[in-house]
């Protein structure tokens, strides 16, 4: 059995340390098993070819098949190899022991109040990095990341001074420093005046939705989405509440219907409606306004775009800088600014809402770390940001224009909305696509797209859209990236 590209992109960044191979092959083959890159019955590379393609020994697979097939994850047939394991293969294996699997699946099940784990999930290969074509949205881009700048901003809040103000124990506070910075520096380019005590820093907008979740839904509470929309936010609020429906969107977002006044609580993306890219004119926004005051609906912003636009001067005002009676609560991040991993949020909001949420955030994990709040803000006071937003959004704005170039040639039968400032593609395939199938034969050509249906109440409705994200992928890999794509649609060899 040969090895294919997945394979070979699957363990392209495996550690090399002899001391732990077994245990990483058997750890990156466990991933992606439970993340759904390799689905249930696949034939896995039989333990020679695989032994051969990453230059181990065969001993060192077969040991890590071993246990693999312990744990329930693979199964050996006879004459035929080793398979990933069925939903069948599974339940078998959890009754040659009944004891055993009470324990580990039975006993455990039993006392779950929750089953996050049976949720869809937004998932990628782990590894995506080694992939030539990542078509991913919002995914941290190393050659746009400010390393010398960074570097300086952390050295020079290492000192021994400044350690000595960030290292204790804040309790429920935040860095004032960063405070200072986002009050002046930061919300001021998206219209937002915040007042003392009226923001509070998380740890990724994630984090702020979350706890915006359990503040404000209770399991009564009348809550609306948007749909398409944001599925963890989906998630969040089905755990919360038994009242959860979708609200009315257009080609402009959100409409001010009357499904929208029967709820207490709205989420709204109107910067950039996700993943459909949709920018809210204004005059909608201002009626979205004018009917959560007159119904009492308390309107959740989040602002997951912010700050760095492709086109800025277009930008339009967002909720919260027109907002006069305190009906908006904006959630914004770093994380699509710098990278990711920095895990730096913020919620703007009322004085009395912020102050439940930091009693609320202290009870969950005291406060972020403050010395990657004072590093932030160090790297903002010294203007390393602005500088930054110049420099990541001339390059965004290359290759949002390249990719719009080719779009109509190489996607014909494909359409395609990205609006102004938006850092990915939405499309939509022809009425027979199936775009987790167009998934799984790109990620074999080293292609990276997100399927659409994760995005959908009803995934059947997303299954012909796919999104293609353009931060993370190299300007002169976007062309060769789409040919591949072109070809696969067109069903024609790569």
């Amino acid at each position: 059995m040969q090895i294919d590209t997945a394979w070979r992109l699957l363990f392209g960044g495996m550690e090399r340390d002899p001391q732990g191979l077994s245990a990483r092959v058997r750890g990156i083959i466990a991933d992606a098993i439970e993340t759904g890159l390799l689905a249930p019955d696949m034939r896995v590379p039989s333990s020679r070819s695989l032994a051969e393609a990453l230059g181990i020994s065969r001993n060192t697979v077969n040991a890590a098949y071993q246990h693999l097939i312990d744990d329930g994850l693979l199964v050996a047939r006879e004459r035929s190899g080793c398979f990933v394991a069925s939903s069948d293969d599974r339940r078998g294996a959890e009754h040659t022991d009944a004891g055993i699997a009470a324990d580990k699946a039975g006993g455990w099940a039993a006392r779950f109040a929750i089953r996050p784990s049976r949720l869809p999930q937004i998932t990628k290969p782990r590894n995506w990095m080694d992939y030539p074509y990542p078509f991913l949205f919002g995914q941290f881009d190393p050659s746009l990341f400010p390393t010398n700048p960074w570097r300086e901003s952390v050295k020079a809040a290492s000192s021994v001074q400044e350690i000595t103000r960030w290292a204790r124990d804040m309790i429920d506070d935040d860095d004032p420093d960063l405070l200072d910075q986002l009050r002046h520096k930061v919300l001021p380019r998206r219209g937002i005046f915040a007042g003392p005590g009226e923001i509070i820093i998380t740890i990724g907008s994630q984090h702020a939705l979350s706890m915006l979740v359990q503040l404000l839904v209770g399991r009564d509470t009348p809550v609306g989405i948007e749909n398409p929309g944001y599925p963890d936010v989906r998630h969040m609020v089905g755990i919360a509440t038994a009242d959860m429906r979708p609200l009315t969107c257009d080609g402009f977002g959100v409409v001010p219907d009357a499904v929208f006044a029967s709820r207490r609580v709205a989420f709204v993306t109107v910067g950039h409606q996700c993943p459909t890219t949709a920018v809210m004119p204004i005059g909608r926004r201002r009626a979205l306004l004018d009917a959560a005051a007159r119904h009492d609906v308390v309107l959740i912003e989040d602002d997951y775009e912010s700050d760095l636009s492709v086109e800025g001067d277009a930008d339009l005002p967002c909720l919260k800088s027109l907002d006069r009676v305190d009906r908006v609560i904006y959630t914004g991040s770093f994380s699509k600014i710098l990278a990711p991993g920095l895990r730096i949020g913020y919620v703007v909001a009322p004085k009395p809402v912020i102050d439940e949420l930091r009693v609320l955030r202290r009870l969950m994990l005291r406060h972020p770390p403050t010395n990657n709040q004072r590093s932030l803000a160090t790297f903002i006071q010294l203007g390393h940001y602005r500088q930054h937003l110049r420099r990541t959004a001339t390059v965004l704005e290359e290759r949002a224009a390249r990719i719009a170039d080719l779009l109509p040639e190489l996607l014909p039968g494909c359409r395609f909305r990205r609006d102004f400032g938006a850092k990915s593609f939405w499309v939509e395939g022809p009425p027979d696509l199936d775009s987790r199938d167009l998934v799984r034969r790109a990620r074999d050509q080293g292609v990276l797209i997100e399927a659409g249906d994760i995005f959908f109440l009803d995934p059947a409705e997303g299954r012909r859209f796919f999104r293609l994200g353009f931060t993370s992928i190299a300007t002169h890999r976007i062309e060769p990236g789409l040919r591949r794509l072109s070809a696969l649609l067109r069903n024609e060899a790569v």
